[in-house]
């Protein structure tokens, strides 16, 4: 079975906040606060709708028997279109089992939005069961299918108020958590220039997603208790032979491996 764990990083999408609020002749960053402020008049905080979020980086972990790679699409040169094109490329030609933590509620919708406004297709990912049978009892779509495994709504149990943040359980089950970012600090870092910083924090994200990930699958037995061990071995093994990846290492080092 081929696992892809992935997570994105967003920043306001100013040039449709722009059209949308007739907000012309201003900055980025100024048009961005603009945004803000209007959205906490309308729900009292400024975290912008999901049609609004423009994507900056894409960060996965691939899984395939006993390959795994940990990774950003495209560089930091490589606009939005770019990186979503290779996203469902990628999942067009694999078909995945995705991996995400609140991916439901947050990542997917943003890449539903962004690949329309963009004009990317993706029929496998839109597949429900009219053109392939296989995917009619178990598609991406569904909430409680498990093509694509949104780990905080399943541990929820499907309860918005058990909803937990990635942060606190992974620094429950000993990952490192949160390391040099979060995302409110995303669009600081990125006006700065720290694009790379972004992917980096974005490839610790979704590797503390993997850890929880692969521990889910043993307390739910698709996994024995060796399997797990042989797992978290291997990750071990990867984030070791990528000695010129400071994250990486930073996130072997801060990582309790038990």
């Amino acid at each position: 079975m081929t696992v892809l764990v992935f997570d994105i990083e967003t920043i306001p999408d100013v040039v449709s906040g722009r059209k949308l609020y007739h907000l012309h002749d201003l900055s980025d960053e100024d048009t961005a606060l603009a945004m803000f402020a209007l959205r906490r008049a309308k729900v009292g905080n400024d975290f912008l709708p999901h049609h609004l979020q423009k994507i900056v980086a894409i960060s996965l972990v691939l899984s395939h028997g006993d390959q795994l790679k940990v990774w950003s699409l495209g560089d930091e040169s490589s606009d939005e279109k770019e990186l979503i094109t290779r996203f469902f490329s990628g999942l067009e030609k694999h078909v995945p089992t995705l991996v995400s933590w609140n991916g439901g509620g947050f990542d997917l919708p943003v890449l539903h939005y962004r690949a329309l406004l963009h004009g990317i297709p993706a029929p496998i990912y839109w597949e429900s069961g009219d053109n392939q049978q296989a995917f009619r009892w178990n598609n991406y779509l569904n909430r409680f299918h498990y093509r694509h495994l949104d780990l905080m709504d399943v541990l929820a149990g499907y309860q918005n108020k058990a909803f937990a943040p990635l942060d606190e359980i992974a620094t429950m089950l000993d990952c490192p958590g949160k390391m040099g970012m979060s995302g409110d600090k995303v669009w600081g870092a990125y006006l700065s220039g720290h694009l790379k910083n972004i992917r980096d924090y974005c490839e610790t994200d979704v590797l503390n997603t993997y850890l929880v990930y692969i521990r889910f699958e043993w307390i739910r037995g698709n996994l024995s208790a060796s399997d797990y061990t042989t797992a978290l071995q291997r990750l071990q093994t990867y984030l070791s032979s990528e000695s010129d990846k400071p994250h990486l290492k930073e996130f072997l080092e801060a990582t309790q491996w038990s």
